[in-house]
């Protein structure tokens, strides 16, 4: 029993009224060897402890507290108060300068003040102390014959694997034009002898941008949709169009039967394109390479926590040097956003208040031939605008729509009634899209408001008809949808099997023949589309949505039916999808080259459920995509997207609703690994409640996994860099040389990034791209023998097979 004795307002120490002695229990079965002189006075030290504690009249927060005049707390303020002189940039004279660098860094002996004097003695003299900081830091170096922990015949091995899915990549990359990480490429270029090209090179700016130019960029005065004249359009090339087995082929002259007239474009050969699909399948499996990869990982993790135990002080102090720039002045892209859900739900209930309000008499929905006006679809539903509300509108995703994609698309419709959203989020609709056009209006209007934070906004084409692409193009183009802050991607649905069981089309080919011979179309002649012409300008490229965990009953290989000979309501494998998009789109891509246009990309939804083999199939084909969850089940796959650097834009909040707690996401180890990720809402509708969803998503994700200042900008930055922006655009935001290599390619003043993290991200993934490369220095690349290449599929089976042991 413990007393506390009260005399006055005085508390004594706390008092055992019996002291407790002997053994405790749970130590009386240990041998004596545990056993130390400690061993009975471990009581009487916590009384001790604890009396002390109480008995203190400073009350310090914890008893371990260092006491006022400790020498490390002296040391602390003065580090501190160094720190604030450097941030300063007080002018101080090259000795003193090199005399604070050396307390900052904890140099003990003057000769080492003299020999890194010597050594940047051109530096001080030349440059400001700024250059003479930023790039300084502490690294970590592996010495040795085997740096990778494993032999080197299981290195040279993986490295052959990881090195010709490399070259496989960067293959179909090279022929659609899309972007290949420039650092890999040079390290592979070593191995190829030139027998791959080089991947096309973005094009420059009409006029350089200037190292000390303002990070806004300017902007035309004129609305791009203001002329649309097709007079004053390129001219007609008369060239001819045929779609033949799934892709379109393109004829000199309008007589599509002269074969001889045929235009090579290149496009990948099916056959080719499976055998690589194969090769990867059987690299992803094989146990010694998953080990391999795996490794690799778990080393570039505790790479970076290492980096940032002893660096991030530094990178801190480079951040507080930077005038006037922070996490919330830099670029954001939000990459991953659908327009159709890009407002928050209080946005949509007040819109349509407002509408209800102001336009209650308009026409806006044709039933049974019958017109209806807004007042009438509303009485309909016995609601009027002040019985709206948010738990009204009930778009929002809660705990009932984890794993029920169904439930999540019901979502899309307010109130639950498929005709408002056809009313309020469709672009072709009775009334136009004029209330779609609005309220994507308001929204970029927020976006221009708030400056740094841009989005590419994801509208449908769904090639159930050809008309699809002018009535998308005629919308944005007659209200004037565009902003400086937007850039558009074409996103399209696998629903194939819904259109053909409705009778809307009658094989697979149809659907693409819908979905890509306009665009052929208008790039032959612009002014046969002129308003697809002027939209095309801002749209980035393509990505393939749907629910990826739908099961799948047919796998895609060389007995797969053509595209015109599928006509069964069975929706294709989502690999077949991506093929025929790809090469439709390499197709499209060198037609739209020569003529001078711009190019696509593809960038898929991809790793958010279902197989494995959609991130094969997208590691391939694609430059970026989008979620990429699954990535953290197959380590081969997670090495293969670091080394070439793609694109993953991670939307926590909507995983955490749908397929994955938020405190299993991958996205902070994808992070701490080098993985090329960033931020992005997906559904504001459905996931976010505030007016600046990316905010929210940095801001919970920063609160969760406690991201540093320098992760939140190294996400931004990232998001910029994958975004779809055009090249000018990105050199005010980024830097006039963020294209190149290394710490040479971030500009801190525009993106808040210090020099010390990028240099780190580039050094490390040169040398894991050295440590692959060097393996094969003294041999030619040589076909891994097929037995060795299917020996994790033999492993598999025999396992399978196998009756357990007793």
């Amino acid at each position: 029993y413990i007393f506390l004795e009260l005399r006055g307002s005085l508390f004594h120490p706390l008092q055992s009224a019996k002291s407790f002695s002997g053994t405790p229990h749970s130590l009386k079965q240990l041998n004596r060897e545990l056993r130390t002189s400690m061993e009975g006075k471990y009581k009487e030290i916590a009384e001790e402890l604890f009396s002390r504690s109480l008995a203190d009249s400073d009350m310090r927060s914890a008893p371990y507290e260092f006491p006022e005049e400790s020498p490390i707390e002296k040391l602390e303020e003065r580090r501190q108060r160094l720190e604030r002189q450097i941030s300063q940039d007080i002018k101080l004279e090259p000795d003193i300068l090199l005399r604070a660098k050396q307390d900052f860094l904890k140099i003990d002996s003057s000769a080492d003040l003299q020999l890194y004097k010597e050594e940047h003695e051109d530096l001080v003299d030349h440059f400001s102390k700024d250059v003479l900081f930023e790039r300084e830091y502490q690294r970590v170096t592996i010495s040795g014959d085997e740096k990778c922990g494993v032999p080197f015949t299981d290195l040279l091995d993986a490295a052959k694997s990881v090195v010709r899915a490399l070259f496989i990549r960067q293959k179909y990359m090279n022929m659609s034009m899309q972007s290949f990480c420039r650092t890999t490429a040079r390290h592979l270029k070593e191995l190829s002898e030139g027998a791959l090209d080089s991947p096309p090179q973005e094009e420059g700016p009409d006029t350089p941008v200037a190292p000390d130019a303002p990070v806004h960029p300017p902007f035309a005065v004129q609305h791009p949709y203001e002329v649309c004249d097709p007079s004053i359009m390129p001219p007609d090339l008369g060239f001819g169009l045929k779609m033949m087995n799934g892709v379109v082929h393109v004829y000199t002259k309008r007589d599509v039967t002269d074969m001889n007239t045929e235009l090579d474009l290149p496009y990948p050969d099916l056959s080719e394109f499976v055998a690589d699909m194969n090769v990867l399948m059987a690299l992803i499996i094989n146990g010694p390479i998953k080990s391999f990869c795996y490794r690799r990982l778990q080393y570039l993790s505790s790479r970076f926590q290492m980096h940032v135990l002893l660096n991030e002080m530094k990178e801190l102090a480079a951040q507080k040097k930077v005038p006037h720039r922070d996490f919330y002045n830099i670029r954001k892209v939000d990459t991953h956003i659908h327009a159709a859900s890009c407002m928050n739900q209080k946005h949509l209930l007040r819109f349509i208040k407002r509408a209800m309000k102001k336009n209650c008499e308009e026409i806006v929905h044709v039933e049974g031939g019958k017109e209806q006006t807004l007042r009438q679809v509303f009485e309909n539903m016995n609601l009027t605008a002040y019985d709206l509300s948010v738990d009204t509108l009930d778009v929002h995703a809660d705990r009932n729509t984890f794993h029920r994609f169904d439930k999540f698309n019901s979502k899309y419709n307010p109130i639950g009634e498929s005709v408002l959203r056809e009313i309020f989020i469709k672009t072709d609709n009775r009334v136009s899209g004029t209330y779609f056009a609005h309220i994507i209006k308001e929204v970029m209007s927020d976006l221009e408001e708030s400056k740094y934070q841009n989005a590419e906004l994801r509208l449908s084409i769904y090639g159930r008809s050809r008309g699809e692409w002018d009535s998308l193009a005629c919308w944005a183009v007659n209200h004037k949808v565009h902003s400086n802050n937007v850039r558009w991607l074409v996103q399209v649905p696998r629903l194939f099997d819904v259109y053909r069981s409705k009778k809307q089309i009658s094989h697979f080919q149809e659907m693409l023949e819908n979905i890509f011979l306009p665009l052929f179309e208008v790039t032959v002649n612009p002014a046969s589309h002129p308003e697809l012409h002027l939209f095309l300008e801002h749209v980035d490229g393509f990505d393939s949505v749907d629910d990826e965990s739908k099961s799948e009953h047919h796998m895609f290989n060389m007995d797969s039916p053509l595209p015109e000979n599928w006509t069964g309501e069975d929706n294709p494998p989502y690999s077949y999808y991506l093929y025929y998009m790809y090469a439709n789109m390499t197709v499209l891509n060198h037609m739209r080259r020569r003529r001078g246009f711009h190019t696509f990309v593809l960038r898929p939804h991809c790793g958010e459920a279902g197989p494995i083999h959609h991130l094969v199939s997208a590691y391939m084909l694609s430059q970026n995509i989008s979620h990429g969850l699954l990535l953290r089940k197959a380590p081969v796959l997670q090495y293969l997207y670091y080394l070439a650097q793609i694109g993953i834009a991670m939307s926590p909040l909507s995983n955490n609703s749908l397929f994955l707690s938020y405190h299993r996401n991958p996205l902070p180890d994808f992070l701490s690994r080098g993985l090329m990720v960033s931020l992005s809402t997906d559904d504001p509708l459905q996931f976010h409640f505030t007016k600046e969803p990316l905010m929210e998503e940095y801001s919970i994700a920063t609160q969760v996994w406690k991201l540093s200042s320098c992760d939140m900008c190294e996400l931004a930055r990232n998001s910029v860099l994958m975004s779809g922006f055009p090249h000018k655009v990105k050199s005010y935001w980024l830097g006039p040389k963020y294209s190149q290599d290394g710490p040479e390619s971030n500009d801190i003043r525009r993106t808040n990034v210090p020099d010390i993290r990028v240099g780190f991200r580039y050094e490390t993934l040169c040398e894991e791209l050295t440590l692959i490369t060097q393996a094969l220095q003294s041999e030619e690349l040589e076909p891994i023998p097929e037995e060795a290449l299917f020996m994790g599929v033999e492993l598999v089976l025999i396992n399978v097979g196998r009756k357990p042991t007793q």
